[in-house]
């Protein structure tokens, strides 16, 4: 048994823990489906595997059980990602989960230079994105707005649209049904935050909009 075991071993697992505790923690204060301890059992369980597959390949291939974590997190990563109405959301943890293994795997072989390397830089992605996104994008693209009036105001519908172009600059109907004595119109939107409360307010206002969300 003591001629698998190797002290580097012991080091590597150390590493894998706090580089899976490193990108867990932001999962967890953003209180996702996959925070802490998901993010870091996955970076574990990474290294494991890689370390296992290196160790008994033999003169084999040392990444044939080490590909199938590619495959295999694949499964895991989708579980977390859901859409309701026309938003998707998990997608940012479902990446997360998969740097989160390759880390743990280029650890697992020994490289870990470059699995810190890739931490950092994911780390960079995670915390710098929506400051670059805040200053130099200017407009938040696929905004779905979804709104009710009731079909005596549609003349109406026109007057409204032309607002809400005005304030969002780009907007799209991508749909219009009838329920009843309602009708629902749904947009797509190009806006950024400050045209956002202008909209809202807009919408809270207007005596021919029964409801709306987004």
């Amino acid at each position: 048994m003591s001629e698998h075991f190797e002290l580097l071993d012991v080091y590597k697992a150390f590493i894998s823990l706090a580089a899976g505790l490193i990108l867990g923690l932001e999962r967890e204060m953003k209180d996702k489906s996959a925070g802490l301890k998901t993010i870091t059992i996955i970076c574990l369980g990474s290294t494991l595997f890689s370390i296992i597959s290196y160790k008994l390949a033999g003169t084999g291939d040392p990444t044939r059980v080490a590909s199938y974590i590619v495959s295999g997190i694949g499964f895991l990563g989708a579980g977390v990602i859901f859409k309701e109405g026309f938003s998707v959301y998990g997608l940012t943890t479902a990446g997360i989960i998969w740097i989160a293994a390759a880390i743990g795997m280029s650890i697992g072989f020994g490289e870990i230079y470059i699995a810190f390397t890739f931490l950092i830089c994911a780390l960079i992605v995670i915390y710098v994105a929506k400051f670059f996104t805040s200053q130099f994008v200017h407009y938040h693209h696929n905004k779905i707005l979804r709104f009710k009036m009731p079909v005596s105001a549609v003349d109406q519908k026109k007057i409204i649209l032309n607002d809400i172009k005005k304030v969002c600059k780009v907007a799209y109907e991508i749909a219009l049904e009838k329920e009843g004595e309602f009708l629902f119109i749904t947009l797509d939107l190009h806006i950024n935050n400050q045209q956002i409360e202008v909209l809202e307010s807009y919408l809270i206002k207007n005596e021919n909009i029964e409801s709306f969300s987004y």
